[in-house]
């Protein structure tokens, strides 16, 4: 096939077909889907534009609630990470008496490890050495002593890359031998997208919403035994604290999950992004490595573990910088090898993330004279994120046809929201989720972005949306109010002339909502 155009020179010229087409593109590639950017999020891009261009809405902002992008919500920068990166970007500023002694003691450390004593250069592929070293210690100290050895940190370009590199060498196989990536539902979309573009088989194992999205040990049974049927399950995916949970699970529960990968020999991924984020009074961060550990020699020395952290979440919120690390313990050496070879060919990840994620493994001292202010400051961020946990539960959970279980930890609320059948059938017209429909109205309606459940993985039958808690707190009451508002319309709007029907649905919907799947 071609196609005549006409540049501007006036001289016809002959298009031919591209290489690249939907027909020719990677079919792995197409099946990728990642909601927390997906086509509501377009939509608010689109509406934004249009509103800076003075198209009439019946808002006069969007309010993006879809991701957990602290610093975009209006968060503060901490001022120590920001000091010590800067002098290590500009070590220039070593001579300003306005940067206090510790932050320039870090920053002239871990440019003496850079090459050319310059952040600019690459660095290792597994990153800074001394960087590795602090995250080590960092890690023994979080976790009362047990041992650390830095030559088992790995860093990474945000938790994500981490996360991707260590499904690449697991992904083998084909057909009934191919591996099975067992990941809780609901879910961080990474995970299904990682595993569609590696070609992986998706193992779904259902958290419990009704005990407050706890993971139950029967329920991992049940997913694992029925995949064995297809697939070759060698991976475990766990979330804690969870996203778009936000649940924090308990010991006992991570001492089970690990009984289990022991038993069964899986390699697990424990995604602890979220470790600082932890606001209910009845919870407590338990890391994998930890409880492992706690579980005894036997276990610490033959269970495969991979944990994640990074430098976007906790109370610093710094998603630019894309900094974040892997511990791996127990594996093959070979496989690290192949694991450093996988590294090495994408260099290095950004020493600036580096940079910053040193300084959140290794903050101010007691001692040191940046102490007070950015102990004030971690205070103060992780205080307000635990107001706004408590003051979203309150308010989703106060509106009729919503039940919002407790946001223990993370960034985020996932409500289940009650949807009229008529709704559910307009959306089944439109070829659309019906969670789907409901959240692409709220944004048209009031200017609010939040993400379908659908988009994450729910039960059927069952209807949510995730939006983060990172709005300032007058802006989250404003946003909760809109949203309670535009809720009870859109039960009105659909539920006219069916109460009976519309009883009947609420019964069934909250009955499905407890039973498995």
């Amino acid at each position: 096939l071609t196609a005549e155009a006409t540049v501007d020179t006036g001289h016809p010229i002959t298009m031919r077909e591209k290489t690249l087409t939907m027909a020719t593109l990677n079919p792995q590639v197409k099946a990728v889907e990642y909601a927390v950017r997906g086509p509501i999020v377009i939509k608010a891009g689109d509406i934004e534009r249009g509103l800076q261009e003075g198209v009439k809405q019946p808002f006069t902002e969007v309010i993006k609630a879809n991701i957990g992008d602290a610093h975009a919500m209006g968060q503060q920068p901490i001022t120590f990470v920001r000091q010590v990166v800067a002098l290590c970007c500009f070590p220039e500023l070593m001579d300003s008496p306005a940067f206090p002694d510790d932050a320039k003691q870090r920053a002239q450390r871990i440019l003496q490890d850079c090459g050319g004593h310059s952040l600019g250069s690459y660095s290792a592929s597994q990153g800074v050495e001394c960087v590795r070293r602090d995250i080590a210690d960092y890690i023994a100290q979080r976790d009362q002593g047990v041992p650390a050895d830095w030559n088992n940190i790995y860093l990474t370009t945000g938790a994500s890359d981490g996360i991707m590199s260590i499904l690449k060498l697991l992904v083998s196989g084909q057909g009934r031998s191919r591996t099975g990536v067992m990941i809780p539902i609901p879910q961080y979309p990474l995970y299904s997208a990682a595993i569609s573009e590696l070609e992986a088989v998706h193992i779904n194992y259902y958290l419990d919403e009704a005990n407050c999205w706890a993971l139950d040990i029967e329920e991992l049974q049940r997913a694992y035994m029925t995949a064995k049927h297809h697939c070759q399950p060698r991976v475990l995916c766990i979330i804690n604290p969870g996203n778009p949970t936000g649940q924090v699970q308990s010991k006992k529960c991570i001492e089970e999950v690990l009984h289990f990968a022991y038993e069964e020999n899986l390699f697990v991924m424990a995604d602890e992004v979220y470790q600082d984020n932890v606001y209910s009074p009845d919870s407590q961060f338990h890391s994998f490595k930890k409880v492992l550990y706690e579980m005894g020699p036997e276990y610490f020395s033959n269970v495969e573990l991979a944990s994640f952290h990074s430098t976007s979440k906790g109370y610093t919120g710094e998603c630019g910088f894309r900094g974040g690390y892997m511990e791996v313990l127990n594996m093959d050496p070979q496989v690290k090898a192949q694991l450093v070879k996988l590294l090495s060919v994408r260099l290095c990840p950004p020493v600036s993330g580096q940079a910053a994620m040193d300084v959140i493994v290794n903050p101010p001292q007691r001692h040191e004279p940046s102490y007070a202010q950015f102990t004030k400051e971690k205070r103060a961020v992780l205080d307000a994120l635990a107001h706004k946990a408590r003051l979203t539960e309150e308010i989703l959970n106060s509106v009729p046809g919503m039940t919002c279980n407790p946001v223990q930890g993370a960034m985020y609320a996932f409500p289940q929201i009650f949807i009229p059948p008529r709704a559910i059938q307009e959306a089944q017209s439109l070829s659309m989720a019906p969670d789907m429909l409901y959240c692409l109205k709220l944004l048209e309606e009031t200017g609010i972005c939040v993400v379908p459940g659908s988009g994450f993985g729910q039960r059927e039958g069952t209807y949510h949306f995730r939006m983060t808690i990172l709005p300032n707190p007058e802006k989250l009451k404003v946003l909760l109010e809109k949203l309670k508002e535009f809720h009870l319309r859109f039960l009105e709007e659909y539920s006219q002339q069916e109460p009976q029907t519309n009883r009947n649905a609420q019964d069934q919907h909250s009955e499905m909502s407890k039973k498995p799947d």
